[in-house]
């Protein structure tokens, strides 16, 4: 007889799935406008590599984090999946 697999909490994995997509999504958004838009005048005060870093932000900044939170994103989301049980 086939050993039934356990039980899924959908509802608190996909609540989870959720709260991690929104947070990276809220963090690649306060470096991409914030940084790069919003604070852009005050950053320009500093330099990375004789570019004022406002315009590092807006440039390159904001994709350097962006591929940073795709990593995190996979990392978090494989400890999820044993969490929950989710074979993916």
């Amino acid at each position: 007889m086939a050993e039934q697999p356990p039980e899924i909490d959908g509802k608190a994995y996909w609540r989870a799935v959720l709260r991690l997509t929104l947070g990276l999504l809220a963090v690649w958004f306060a470096v991409s406008f914030g940084a790069g838009i919003l604070l852009r005048d005050w950053l320009d005060g500093l330099s990375i590599g004789g570019a004022p870093l406002g315009f590092w932000f807006a440039q390159q900044g904001s994709i350097y984090v962006f591929v940073a939170l795709i990593f995190y994103y996979c990392f978090a989301m494989r400890r999820l999946e044993r969490k929950f049980g989710v074979k993916g």
